[in-house]
């Protein structure tokens, strides 16, 4: 028998709580702080969750080129008729451009960086209903 498990993405970063409450705005979601300050998670009201962490010697990857390359970046789903208004949303809050093509449509795809330098994705998804 397998015993019960669950996983969350961490994101290193050099100020948790900063970082926390950037997802936690941007995701419509909730911190969680324990005990551990330098530990925060974000649950979504949908149950998904992130964490990020201090990392005292945190360097931001860079994207695309290959020196700190990433190794990992977040998809965030949103309604093809949203995507303009989830980008605003993400800039307001601190994400900065990385890629700005006008994709449009079913396969619109951009690319930013969250305030520690992680890149993330909007991502256009037809007939998604923002759930």
């Amino acid at each position: 028998m397998t015993t019960p498990k669950t996983s969350v993405l961490v994101l290193d970063c050099a100020e948790p709580e900063d970082l926390a409450d950037f997802y936690a705005k941007l995701l419509d979601a909730t911190v969680h702080r324990g005990t551990d300050p330098d530990f925060v998670e974000v649950v979504g009201q949908d149950g998904n969750r992130i964490a990020v962490r201090r990392d005292h010697g945190y360097a931001p990857p860079s994207w695309p080129r290959p020196d700190d390359s990433q190794q990992a970046h977040l998809h965030i789903l949103v309604a093809e008729k949203d995507m303009d208004e989830a980008e605003r949303e993400a800039v307001s809050l601190g994400a900065r451009p990385i890629e700005t093509r006008d994709n449009s449509g079913p396969r619109d795809v951009r690319t930013y960086a969250d305030p520690a330098g992680h890149s993330f994705v909007l991502a256009a998804r037809e007939g998604r209903s923002g759930e």
